[in-house]
């Protein structure tokens, strides 16, 4: 499956061999820069489905309160248009788009951070026919899942990583209010960082973007994936050319090829240079071949880097001396790296190369290993800006596109699909050629008259596969052929090859054709299922729950003996005694699960549920896992379930949740409205909090602060040193490891509600939950009092908001709840 962002992506990804394309239309997906208009949909599907390809739309960003009416407007418009699945994040739209055509396929997107069989079967609650998996998971985790579900597996082989667990980002959200849940991302990860250990400025060398990943790279994995049991291999690059699609659609498509029919890849190095060409921060198989933390993250440079063509070695009064590594010549776009540590601005030296000389005299190549003078155009390169040592990259390869080119401006259609042939010819009765693909579409066409008795050579099966066997500028090849014949028939070339026309327009016309499809607005019957929120006889007294991560804040929180107190902590050992503590204290205690559960840690559940806490489920696959578990703790659902809207909360509730926590894309209105629609009583909001911005399965600490590849022999420096990641704006972010390993990089900024929180208190809300990072003792005391005494009315919110950001030595922030002006605070749904 290719990436289309346009006309010339969706030509080149046909051409190139493509099975399936997925692209984004008008509204609702994560890349909002891209895609089709609802009216060119039709026309696309119709186009696609001609050439036996298949096209998937995504809806993958999640939806608020006010948008249900316009998103099934939209999930009728693809329906209605032909496409052959949705990709879809949000859980309660997944259900809505079943509900309102059963017979469009749904497909989780990745953004639902699948990473178990549980997490599957959760999305297959909603709808979904088939998972996108994580792409942190390795190939024995995905043969794992593929063993445990019957549900269709798709995994990304190719594109950019995100550092951050799909669907579990909200760098963008809170530092620009603009969320990757919504297709916006800001690529923060992508952004230079320093790394304080234990408040020193450590020195990382080279490595200043610590959370740019490379590119994954799984080409050579491809025959280990279909052996896996996955179903579909994706290529990510909706903001990518058409040269990029077309290169690494032609690459894949051989390689499952050749793959399915037992041969060993082919591909040459120079397809493989082409790939890395064409788009490359450095590619690599990265988690697919299991984990690696000093591979992931090179951390030198966060953009297209292209091939290695050399290192500096010099500068002279014209040029560059570079010992190359590979061939460059002329035209050629080249760069000279410095990490960027020497650019604050992050520019560098680089142009088209003009010429190359050696010992006085310009050569046209030169060989690998020796140095040469390298000559741009006048101005082109600062030599005072270009050190020995530096590496030479070649960003652009002229000749790269006259290998493209017949991908990209073919006038007939270069990849055909199978289609085989049966012809009927009986003499006296009219000739029929019957045409059929592998998806069971099927034509028979006829000659209006019957075909004649042969005068001289009569027709076999060897002059009618030559004829019917031309099937050039159809999209077709003839893939096998079978004749029925009753006597010596006769039928002209002219006649045979009208025939033959007549069958593929006819066959064309028909795999063009949408499908028929059932397609009832469900909306307001959904919303009517999901209730009216129920009245309560009395209103209770706001509740304060606290969410500690180490002992040492539990010591605090228990002085002050908040209405629950939450444990979230590192390692797994202390939280059995930590349980204890509080059950002794007489106060209700929770258990914090971790965000991702894989297949090898699914013995977790049980762990959890010895406790005997009540538990805060972050993960989607837990939620699942724990369906029919008898004799049940109380369960909160966490924001990492992502309720942005009343159809999910309510699905979420319905699966055994007491109450649940917004995601964080909502703004604080955003949870008002929802608090009306759903109940108050079923939200839990967070009142103070560091807003977790990355959660990534790329360890910084193992990276950084060892030599190790993963925690078995990283010495587990996560125990021992404190890690914040410093931003350009100077503001210090910290960073935890979960009981998995996996990284959390917490806004170094405490979020705070005080501006809301009246408002929250009217609508009817009365759970709030204060979390805390690396506060220390006297800070976690301070918050909690001050949250008692604004919830007491001897603290105004205004009063609250400035004590909070008096203990804090970085202020605070209002981060993702902050409202825009003129924001419309009226619900667009009745609450019902």
């Amino acid at each position: 499956m290719s990436p289309v962002g346009g006309w010339s992506q969706l030509r080149a990804a046909v051409e190139a061999g493509a099975d399936a394309l997925f692209f984004g239309a008008r509204a609702f997906h994560a890349r909002a820069k891209v895609g089709f208009t609802n009216e060119e949909l039709p026309d696309i599907m119709r186009a696609l489905h001609e050439r036996g390809v298949l096209g998937f739309v995504t809806f993958n960003v999640l939806v608020f309160d006010r948008e249900l009416r316009e998103a099934e407007r939209q999930l009728i418009h693809l329906a209605e248009s032909g496409v052959d699945a949705i990709i879809v994040q949000d859980l309660g739209v997944a259900r809505l788009a079943h509900q309102i055509c059963p017979d469009l396929p749904i497909h989780g997107s990745t953004q639902m951070s699948i990473t178990s069989a549980e997490g599957a079967e959760l999305a297959r609650r909603f709808g979904a026919s088939r998972v996108v998996l994580g792409r942190e998971l390795s190939l024995r985790d995905i043969g794992r899942i593929a063993s445990q579900t019957d549900l269709e597996l798709e995994t990304f082989v190719h594109g950019a990583l995100c550092v951050s667990y799909s669907g579990q980002c909200f760098s963008s959200e809170a530092w620009g209010g603009r969320s990757a849940n919504r297709g916006q991302c800001a690529q923060a990860c992508r952004l230079p960082y320093e790394m304080l250990v234990d408040g020193v400025k450590r020195d990382l060398g080279d490595a200043r973007y610590l959370l740019s990943p490379g590119d994954l790279y799984a080409l050579h994995q491809v025959p280990d994936l279909i052996q896996a049991g996955v179903n579909c291999l994706k290529i990510e690059g909706r903001y990518k050319d058409a040269d990029f699609v077309a290169l690494t659609t032609a690459a894949y498509r051989k390689a499952v090829d050749e793959a399915w029919a037992g041969l060993p890849l082919s591909v040459t190095p120079q397809e493989e240079r082409d790939l890395e060409q064409v788009y490359s921060r450095g590619l690599g198989p990265h988690f697919l071949s299991g984990t690696n933390h000093q591979a992931v993250v090179r951390g030198r440079a966060p953009r297209h880097r292209g091939v290695r063509v050399g290192t500096v070695r010099g500068v002279t009064e014209r040029g560059v001396l570079v010992e190359l590594s590979g061939e460059v010549r002329p035209g050629d776009g080249l760069v000279f790296d410095p990490a960027n540590w020497r650019t604050p601005q992050g520019r560098e030296e680089g142009g088209f190369l003009y010429g190359l000389w050696q010992r006085g005299r310009q050569v046209e190549t030169v060989r690998p290993g020796e140095t040469a003078e390298l000559r741009f155009g006048r101005g082109a390169v600062d030599p005072a800006r270009v050190r020995p040592g530096d590496p030479v990259w070649r960003t652009h390869d002229p000749s790269l596109s006259a290998r493209v080119k017949p991908l990209l401006e073919a006038q007939d259609p270069v990849y055909t699909r199978p289609v085989t042939a049966h012809f009927r010819g009986h003499v006296g009765e009219v000739p029929a050629l019957t045409l059929t693909d592998e998806r069971g579409h099927g034509v028979t066409a006829t000659l209006e008259v019957p075909l004649q008795p042969a005068r001289n050579r009569a027709l076999d099966e060897g002059a009618l596969a030559e004829q019917l066997g031309k099937l050039g500028g159809t999209g077709y090849h003839l893939a096998g052929l079978t004749a029925d014949l009753a006597g010596p028939g006769f039928l002209p070339v002219s006649q045979l090859n009208a025939l033959r026309r007549e069958a593929v327009e006819q066959f064309t016309a028909l795999r063009g054709q949408a499908p028929e499809r059932d397609i009832q607005a469900r909306l307001d019957e959904a919303l009517r299922e999901t209730g009216a929120p129920r009245p309560t006889a009395h209103t209770p007294q706001p509740r304060l729950h606290v969410l500690v991560r180490t002992p040492e804040q539990l010591d605090a929180a228990l002085e002050e003996r908040p209405d629950s107190v939450t444990l979230d902590y590192l390692e797994l050992y202390g939280l059995k005694p930590s349980v204890e503590r509080v059950k002794e204290a007489g106060i209700p205690v929770r258990v914090a699960s971790p965000r991702i559960l894989k297949p090898t840690e699914q013995n977790l559940q049980k762990f959890l549920l010895s406790l005997n806490a009540e538990l805060l489920v972050r993960s989607g696959g837990l939620l699942e896992g724990l369906q029919g578990t008898p004799d049940l703790p109380p369960l909160t659902g966490d924001f990492s379930l992502n309720a942005a809207n009343v159809l999910t909360t309510r699905a979420l509730l319905d699966l055994g949740l007491g109450r649940v926590t917004p995601t964080h894309d909502l703004n604080a209105a955003q949870i008002t409205d929802l608090a009306r629609l759903v109940g108050p009583e079923r939200l839990e909001v967070i009142a103070y909090q560091h807003l977790p911005v990355f959660h990534t399965e790329h360890c910084v600490f193992c990276r950084f602060l060892s030599s190790g590849t993963d925690y078995t022999n990283c010495g587990h420096p996560c125990e021992s040193h404190r890690v914040a990641l410093r931003d350009e704006r100077g503001f210090a972010h910290p960073v935890m490891a979960d009981v998995g390993c996996r990284n959390t990089v917490f806004e170094g900024r405490p979020q705070v509600a005080g501006a809301h929180l009246t408002d929250w208190l009217a609508s009817g809300l009365r759970d709030f939950r204060l979390e805390f990072v690396h506060e220390s003792p006297q800070q976690v005391r301070e918050v909690i009092r001050l949250h008692r005494a604004f919830l007491a009315g001897e603290l105004g919110g205004t009063a609250l908001e400035t004590r909070l950001r008096a203990l804090s030595d970085q202020g605070t922030t209002e981060g993702s709840l902050f409202v825009p002006e003129g924001f419309d605070r009226l619900p667009a749904l009745p609450v019902l």
